[in-house]
């Protein structure tokens, strides 16, 4: 009779620490699922910096080449003119 009360005693010992550890783990599940959100919502706005940078530079490149475009045809102006210049004759 005695070795049946220990065993009671031990199984619901197990039973309590069983739970104890479920409960444990329940909280650890919600601060990670919270963490999980945080970085989710983290994530969505680097992406939405990094999509706005994008277009900042797509923007950027073309003032760049738009630019490169207008100091080649001055620069070709300036030759032509140059060059005809060379060929007036001074008096």
């Amino acid at each position: 009779m005695d070795a049946l009360k220990k065993k009671m005693q031990m199984l619901k010992l197990e039973k309590e620490n069983a739970m104890d550890k479920a409960d444990q783990a329940e909280v650890e599940k919600k601060a990670a699922e919270s963490r999980c959100m945080q970085l989710e919502e983290e994530i969505t706005s680097l992406q939405k910096k990094q999509k706005a940078t994008e277009d900042e530079l797509d923007k950027c490149s073309e003032t760049l080449r738009n630019t490169q475009g207008k100091l080649e045809l001055a620069e070709k102006k300036a030759t032509d003119v140059s060059h005809y210049d060379d060929t007036i004759p001074f008096n």
